[in-house]
């Protein structure tokens, strides 16, 4: 049986609640075992639409979840989700971010699309994300659950705003065109020790598919890309745990580096 209205609200409101006092909550998957992924969107959507009608927030981007094999495990989930990136949540590279802003954050390296034209589905293919993307950008999600001890299945990931936490998006743009996107190589480094290598063909084979799987799943919500936003397509590798004091680093081939430093 569906989740009621008032069951979703409440659910999103305890989510949001635990996001600001940091106290996370019990899974919603253990309160109720029943729930299923279009309970936890509406989830979701009900928390973003409180966020941005209520307290004025922007949505500015799209972040796919759960793309690669390392996180997939991880987590040990088999499929995608999505989150919205809302304009409190971008950060700019060279500034440090508080750990004791989050509950658990961890960090992953990621490869963004900015687009110039609407991506709408359903239908898109990774050809029509590269045609309207005007940058990739080297980037690094600060995800973070407000579910007690990361112990989260799908639903609950899905509930949490696909566990967004911030993004730090590099200095350099570079438009596509003159080299694969699926062969690009990435060293990861936290405090400068190299703690992961791999390409972004680790992200559904072409990071460019997250992109399209991302705009032919929101068709059925009654969304779509917007030309200006940003979207983060997943992870290449398993994410690390954000220490205070330290230093992650995503050096990528062909689209440059972005570093993140954490307050000690």
């Amino acid at each position: 049986m569906p989740l009621t209205p008032e069951q979703v609200k409440e659910l999103a409101h305890a989510l949001h609640k635990a996001e600001h006092t940091l106290e996370p909550i019990t899974p919603l998957t253990e309160q109720y075992p029943d729930i299923d992924i279009a309970d936890a969107y509406a989830i979701q959507l009900e928390g973003i639409r409180a966020r941005t009608e209520a307290h004025g927030g922007e949505i500015v981007g799209w972040k796919v979840g759960l793309t690669s094999k390392a996180m997939q495990q991880m987590l040990g989930v088999d499929q995608p989700d999505f989150g919205h990136l809302l304009d409190n949540m971008r950060m700019d590279e060279g500034t440090d971010i508080d750990c004791a802003e989050m509950i658990w954050p961890r960090v992953e390296p990621e490869i963004a699309f900015q687009l110039k034209a609407d991506l709408k589905g359903p239908g898109v293919t990774a050809d029509d994300v590269m045609a309207a993307t005007e940058y990739l950008i080297p980037a690094l999600e600060v995800i973070d659950s407000r579910v007690k001890d990361w112990k989260i299945k799908l639903c609950d990931t899905i509930a949490d705003n696909a566990s967004c936490g911030r993004f730090v998006l590099g200095r350099k743009r570079t438009t596509p065109g003159s080299f694969d996107v699926t062969l690009i190589g990435m060293n990861y480094f936290v405090d400068d020790h190299m703690v992961a290598t791999a390409t972004s063909a680790a992200v559904l084979g072409n990071p460019a598919e997250a992109v399209a799987w991302l705009a032919n799943t929101l068709a059925p919500y009654g969304h779509s890309l917007k030309a200006g936003q940003v979207i983060m397509p997943g992870s290449l590798v398993a994410a690390v745990d954000a220490e205070p004091g330290g230093t992650i680093r995503a050096d990528f081939d062909h689209i440059g580096s972005v570093e993140l430093k954490l307050k000690a």
